[in-house]
């Protein structure tokens, strides 16, 4: 890796730059809580689409997923199928109800803010329950972002440690704090940019230098057959399970409950722009997928040597295709997608502490401006406390990841799929589902062998469903005005 470069250095200051100004932009328009959360439903359809897709994808898109190429081939591919079949489905059968519905429900501006309005919970065990596990999760899933940003400073510019995750953090709160969903948004949008364009540019370069697709074939056959083998791991040669190709296709469920995309839904200006907003999504997840798993395969037989730490074969084949000044701009990239995720992360955290506990609990008739400046406060206060945890390297938060993903997505996805879609659930068949997906997870992840090595989201899943129509069945009816408003959301 090229360190200390003042050309890369340059470029990253630029981009940093580029990011707080916007920031500055998006906190001249936030005047309430309403544009704090989700930019006052304003966004369009490219701002949201690629905006959903960076804040989900992160650095894994330019490390994790090239990395599982690089060791295992194109086998890796089977968790990339079902992410883009996951945002398929999950914008076509939930983005045009979530964003209609939550408006409707006394304009909800969080998840947990939904389920209460939509089941009348005068209880608030659903926005509570809901947002600690927001919070939980969430807070480590924004440490190790911020361990992922560190450790690129320290790599690209020799950095200490701790020095590299505080510069990450610093950038990070700025632009959040003071330009709130707009400031989130907007840099998504670019950042997002970013990473397709360098995730095309990379693979394109390598492919041309081997040859084009039949040289670059046969020296990656020759180097190891399996690696273009989709039911054999080139690891070790050894054929791929059911439950192994099921749990990675699996990862296509979380989709329905992560908080911070579920938000681009509510925010985007118009149900109609929804279908061009989908395919703008589909378009960019593909694209950015199959680019990543190339970038990981190519690097087997473009580097000339073993990197040892497959998840920065990305990193290596900038360094040595580009001219600093371009490898700058791409290696930025892997900032871009660390920070598109933690950005969204603080700020959905944020909203939870604001908008579910204080506002709901504490100062029901807080004026917005003071609304706003908790929501702030909370993004330092969270970030604070993720930097400490993040402050080492080799932090078990870090294991917590694998299956964060698939905590949102049992707790809250079959909730907000029947909220969406089934007249007869109510509030207490939320709750079960909420918290007996969420308590699935967590416990399985921690069994091993067997049934137990699926993974943790499919049992979460199925068991939320099941909590959900049973829980339901055997309690009260929702009441007739809350029906009658799930009547006029299929009317419209």
């Amino acid at each position: 890796m090229v360190q200390n470069d003042f050309t890369i250095g340059l470029t990253f200051a630029v981009y940093l730059a580029v990011m707080l100004g916007i920031g500055i932009v998006a906190y001249q328009r936030t005047t309430n809580l309403s544009d704090y959360i989700l930019g006052g439903r304003s966004l369009g359809p490219w701002t949201s689409a690629i905006s959903a897709g960076a804040s989900d994808m992160s650095g894994w898109l330019l490390l994790g997923l090239p990395g599982a190429a690089y060791v295992s081939g194109i086998s890796a591919s089977w968790i990339g199928i079902g992410l883009l079949i996951g945002t398929w489905l999950n914008w076509l059968i939930v983005a045009r109800r979530l964003r209609i519905y939550s408006f409707k429900a006394n304009d909800s501006l969080t998840l947990p803010d939904f389920f209460a309005n939509r089941f009348r919970d005068k209880t608030q065990l659903l926005r509570v329950v809901s947002a600690v596990f927001i919070l939980l999760f969430f807070l480590f899933y924004t440490s190790s972002g911020l361990v992922a940003g560190g450790k690129l400073f320290e790599t690209v510019f020799g950095l200490d440690y701790t020095i590299a995750v505080s510069v990450g953090t610093l950038a990070i709160v700025a632009y959040t704090f003071f330009g709130g969903f707009l400031a989130v948004s907007w840099t998504d949008l670019i950042q997002g940019l970013m990473m397709a364009a360098a995730l095309v540019i990379v693979p394109v370069i390598a492919l041309v230098s081997l040859g084009g697709f039949s040289g670059a074939g046969e020296q990656i056959l020759a180097e190891n057959p399996d690696m273009l083998s989709w039911f054999v791991d080139a690891n070790n040669g050894e054929a791929l399970t059911v439950i192994g190709i099921i749990s990675s296709l699996a990862w296509g469920l979380g989709y329905f409950g992560q908080p911070h995309i579920l938000a681009r839904f509510a925010a985007i200006r118009s149900e109609d722009d929804i279908p061009t907003a989908r395919r703008i999504a589909v378009s960019w997840s593909g694209l950015c997928l199959i680019c990543a798993v190339a970038v990981g395969v190519l690097g087997l037989v473009y580097m000339s040597r073993d990197l040892g730490d497959g998840e920065t074969v990305f990193m290596v084949m900038v360094n040595a295709i580009f001219h600093p000044a371009v490898a700058g701009i791409l290696l930025a990239a892997i900032l871009a997608a660390v920070m598109s995720t933690a950005d969204s992360q603080l700020l959905v955290s944020s909203s939870a502490l604001t908008d579910d506990f204080y506002k709901a609990m504490f100062r029901k008739d807080a004026s917005q401006s003071e609304l706003v400046w908790v929501g702030r406060l909370a993004v330092v206060g969270i970030a604070i406390i993720a930097y400490l945890l993040a402050m080492n390297p080799d932090s078990t938060v870090l294991g917590l990841v694998s299956y964060a993903w698939a905590g949102f997505g049992a707790a809250f996805g079959p909730a907000l799929v029947m909220s969406l879609f089934w007249r007869r659930m109510n509030q207490w068949g939320a709750l079960a589902g909420i918290i007996v997906g969420g308590v699935t997870v967590v416990l399985w992840a921690e069994l091993t062998g067997g049934i137990f090595d699926l993974y943790e989201i499919v049992p979460g899943v199925v068991l939320a469903y099941i909590a959900i129509v049973i829980v339901s069945l055997v309690t009260a009816e929702p009441s007739q005005d809350i029906t009658d408003e799930f009547d006029e959301l299929k009317q419209s």
